[in-house]
């Protein structure tokens, strides 16, 4: 699994998360991974493979639960090989 956290956004009136997964630098699927908003800082990924890296982006929901502000920078991770 990968473990994501990131800081609070400082906008007010924020409703949650997105968290968005790619497999290249920049690829991050128009679908976000979590199917309800996230409302903590932190996300554990458990569909990943061994060997895998992926590049993720979060994007906060603001309260009216469409606007979407920008993302934030992209993270890479490679998931350990047994």
């Amino acid at each position: 699994y990968i473990l994501l956290s990131w800081s609070t956004n400082t906008t007010v009136g924020i409703l949650g998360y997105n968290l968005f997964r790619g497999t290249t630098p920049g690829g991050e699927s128009s679908t976000p991974l979590n199917s309800t908003l996230i409302s903590d800082t932190t996300y554990m990924d458990e569909q990943v493979a061994a060997g895998a890296t992926y590049y993720y982006v979060v994007t906060a929901v603001a309260s009216d639960g469409v606007t979407q502000i920008a993302n934030s920078n992209e993270a890479e991770a490679t998931v350990p090989t047994p």
